[in-house]
């Protein structure tokens, strides 16, 4: 017997019919004696509509008031789920976020987690109940809703596991696993059968949709098994866990790429001490994340200063380096929001010479030129322009022999 958490996204939950559907699994589930902590999200596209009916009514709704109205969605969920479970003969009970005192500070429309009381659901739990807790949703210290952000409810289900030292914590979406990369630009990409959470993390944050990358990190932190696996077909799914002997064998997990780039470059600037603060400080100052940051210096005394932020941002970073660049005396600011980031991931670096070669050496047959280079331990980052998306992943995935059989790691 194993105290498991499951997570249920959206679409899992998004009719009565897949509510039913959860049912029965999580009915199997407790048939075979395990202990069964059930995190959902709302139905899908639940969360949209009621978010648009503030919107209809304020350009700017109060935060605290749309953490009020977001918060529901998840409630009607969990209800329909016990009701679903009773009717079957299984004892479930349904907690909202506050119910079960999952304690939040008071960042509204995008809280973290403080702490989790679980003494309510341990009871629970040893009374052979099933327990069915709101997802996205906790309470601050004055007992104000709050919600945890988009993809909140993989958050949630992470830290439940955490502060119930769970054996597991299943997150069921609509893909079977983590993929070698997108099957949909790649259609020979394979699911890996296991992943690390320090590579999940930077599959996470490079564009994998898989997992939100609050949530690895959380497993990560608290050493919370994690598997993703598919709500709608049977499967092992792909198990993010602590790295292993043997993994690094594979010297690449995976490719990951991110369309939402673009990239600003300041040319003519003075060579001298504090520039890249006076560039970079007023793009901080406004809220905007800088990605990859590249320095080149020419023979004047000058430099360019090139940067990528996310796509929605070029007007915003173009507006905010207009000024600094009068004050520094720039030749001029010019913005490209036709680019992508590919990159490489894999424990395996750390061990194998000579991977950023062979990607560039792939790279450069197909005649993709290389616009930014980003490396970390793990990783290896290139900007190229979005018309060689495909291809380039495509020529990265067959030169490290990322096809064939599910991957074992």
């Amino acid at each position: 017997m194993a105290l498991i958490v499951q997570k249920y996204g959206g679409t899992s939950v998004g009719s009565t019919d897949r509510i039913k559907n959860v049912a029965r699994r999580v009915a199997r589930f407790h048939r075979e004696g395990h202990q069964l902590v059930i995190v959902v999200s709302a139905m899908s596209g639940e969360t949209n509509r009621l978010l648009a009916l503030a919107k209809e009514l304020s350009d700017r709704p109060n935060p605290r008031e749309l953490d009020v109205v977001a918060a529901t969605g998840e409630q009607v969920t969990i209800g329909l789920l016990a009701i679903a479970l009773e009717a079957m003969g299984i004892k479930a009970k349904s907690y909202t976020g506050g119910q079960v005192r999952i304690l939040t500070d008071s960042a509204y429309t995008k809280a973290r987690i403080l702490s989790i009381d679980e003494a309510n659901m341990r009871a629970d739990l040893d009374a052979g109940t099933v327990v069915i807790v709101a997802g996205f949703q906790g309470v601050d210290a004055e007992e104000n809703i709050t919600t945890l952000g988009r993809g909140g409810s993989d958050t949630s289900g992470v830290a439940l596991a955490a502060a119930l030292k769970a054996d597991e914590c299943q997150i069921y979406t609509d893909v079977d696993g983590v993929y070698t990369t997108d099957p949909r630009v790649e259609p020979k990409a394979r699911r890996l059968s296991r992943i690390t959470f320090e590579e999940m993390l930077e599959m996470a944050s490079l564009g994998s949709k898989v997992l939100q990358i609050r949530s690895v990190e959380f497993a990560g932190k608290y050493k919370v098994p994690l598997r993703v696996l598919s709500s709608f077909e049977e499967g092992e799914g792909t198990l993010i866990t602590l790295e292993e002997e043997g993994m690094e064998d594979a010297r690449i997990s995976g490719i990951a790429f991110n369309r939402d780039e673009a990239k600003l470059t300041v040319r003519g600037v003075p060579d001298q001490p504090g520039v890249a603060y006076r560039i970079l400080g007023p793009i901080g100052d406004a809220n905007i994340e800088v990605d990859m940051i590249v320095q080149n210096i020419a023979n004047d005394g000058t430099t360019d200063l090139t940067f990528t932020v996310h796509r929605g941002e070029l007007k915003k970073a173009l507006a905010v380096l207009e000024g600094a660049a009068k004050t520094l005396g720039a030749r001029e600011v010019v913005g490209d929001d036709r680019i992508v980031k590919i990159s490489l991931v894999g424990v395996g670096m750390r061990s194998h010479a000579g991977i950023a070669g062979e990607m560039f050496k792939a790279l450069a047959k197909e005649g993709i030129n290389i616009q930014m280079i980003s490396t970390s331990e793990i990783k290896i980052s290139v900007v190229v322009d979005e018309r060689y998306l495909e291809l380039g992943v495509r020529a990265l995935h067959e030169a490290f022999g990322l096809g064939g059989e599910t991957a074992a790691r």
